[in-house]
């Protein structure tokens, strides 16, 4: 085993509902939706209209600002609905699948002879090249800006996130060819992080470099793993890809074909049975989170279910669709409530991070947490408090003052390049002024977009 990289920093979040090995073969959705909502930066471009005939892999619309980016149906079927919102803002193109799963077959090249060229246009026009992000700023990536390097990271150490291992069982195959593809793409190295504890599926993919973490969350985060291999300064430009994700792409250039199939987990406090999933990406939540699965919000206030994790997670409706890039959908009781002299009761069902509770004499319990904030918002007090759950070599306190001031060359020194707000969640979970840390960190990329592109 290479090194292994031990962190110390960071917080593992004990959250009930942790699902189970324990895999679905899905019924299946009748509607499937893609979401420009789910991609950063994307203005995007209709290409179908109500009533359209599509396969899996047909496009669906691209983005203005570089028409070579393609977002496709994943399955056949029809297009059912153009949704809309405010100013007839595109919400969502629904498909009403036919059952079929006939996709769309793409000339795939040899990739011991194939060109960086070749690989990137079938990427482009599959439409699984919005699976590449790019840092600094955590857009999709940019075709003509080569990485430094390409990060996966192999396991996900969010609260109740899905055992990667066990999520990609049997996809060993697929996983080096997605490697394979990745190193066309780049003139470094693909990374991958692995946990050091755990031996699985990924550790067999043997044909990328490999690196052991061992920590709390963050460990599992792709940001705080290139911090500690090969850190990003000003001008680098570095790729990163889900694991899931590198094996859709390992199989489209196996079967020529786009098949968006992935396991998720249903997961949170509030699911009675906790366990994992095989769906189509882009399934209607309302297919596979059934009601009779969801506990009661005991208060009285509903449930909230999240795209995501609970840390960094989009809230969404049972009418909405899977998120692009989420693994699992989480499940907490609404908080809409307040305690009467809360903050001077010994709180052993709560979570502190300090000694305001008891319940840091039990620090493996499992707590079944909601939404309630259990306080409001105040100026920012505290300091050296995150920096104890940021496991990179940033000052995340001043770096988050200097995106609220909009300082950017503040911001650049400070590791703006570094970060994502996924990278600073515990901030928003442990801090008393109740700052919303992340999305002060997306703030101050998109103003580092905007005034430097």
């Amino acid at each position: 085993m290479s090194k292994v990289i031990k962190l110390r920093k960071g917080l593992d979040i004990h959250l009930g509902g942790v699902p189970t090995e324990k895999l679905i073969e899905a019924c299946g959705s009748d509607t499937y939706g893609v979401s420009p909502g789910d991609f950063e930066g994307v203005v995007p471009k209709l290409l179908v209209r109500e009533g359209d005939e599509v396969k899996a892999g047909s496009p669906l619309f691209f983005d203005k600002a570089n028409e070579e980016i393609l977002f496709t149906s994943p399955v056949s079927g029809r297009v059912a609905e153009i949704r809309r919102g405010a100013k007839r803002k595109l919400l969502s193109v629904v498909v009403a699948t036919d059952g079929k799963r006939e996709g769309v077959a793409f000339k795939i090249p040899n990739l011991a002879s194939a060109s960086r060229g070749d690989v990137v246009g079938v990427l482009l026009a599959s439409g699984l090249w919005p699976m590449i992000i790019q840092r600094p700023y955590g857009r999709i990536a940019d075709v003509a800006t080569p990485p430094k390097a390409i990060f996966v990271s192999g396991f996900d150490s969010a609260p109740c996130a899905p055992d990667l291992n066990f999520a990609l069982q049997g996809e060993v195959e697929n996983l080096k060819k997605g490697v394979e593809v990745l190193k066309k793409l780049t003139d470094g190295k693909v990374h991958l992080g692995l946990r050091a504890e755990s031996l699985g599926v990924l550790n067999r993919v043997d044909n990328a470099e490999q690196h052991f973490f061992k920590g709390p969350h963050p460990a599992g985060n792709v940001g705080v793993q290139i911090s500690h291999i090969d850190p990003i300064r000003k001008g680098d430009v570095v790729w990163t890809v889900d694991a899931q994700n590198l094996a859709i792409i390992g199989r489209l250039f196996t079967t020529g074909k786009v098949d968006m199939t992935k396991v998720v987990c249903i997961s949170g406090p509030q699911v009675e049975n906790p366990y994992y999933l095989r769906i189509i990406g882009g399934a209607e939540v309302k297919s596979f989170v059934m009601p009779s699965n969801i506990k009661p919000n005991e208060k009285g206030d509903g449930v909230r279910i999240i795209s995501g994790n609970a840390l960094s997670g989009r809230q969404v409706t049972p009418d909405e669709f899977m998120g692009f890039y989420s693994n699992q959908i989480t499940v907490l009781a609404e908080g809409n409530y307040h305690e009467i002299f809360g903050w001077i009761a010994p709180r052993f069902g709560k979570l502190s991070v300090s000694h305001s509770y008891f319940s840091w004499l039990c620090p493996k319990k499992k707590y079944n947490l909601d939404t309630n904030l259990n306080g409001g918002p105040r100026a920012i007090v505290v300091t050296g408090l995150w920096e104890r759950y940021v496991p990179m070599d940033i000052y995340p306190m001043y770096l988050v003052k200097a995106c609220m001031a909009g300082n950017i060359d503040k911001m650049e020194a400070l590791g703006i390049y570094e970060v994502l707000p996924e990278d600073l969640a515990l901030c928003d979970f442990v801090d008393p002024s109740k700052t919303e840390v992340q999305t002060a960190i997306a703030d101050g990329i998109n103003l580092m977009i905007k005034e430097l592109s």
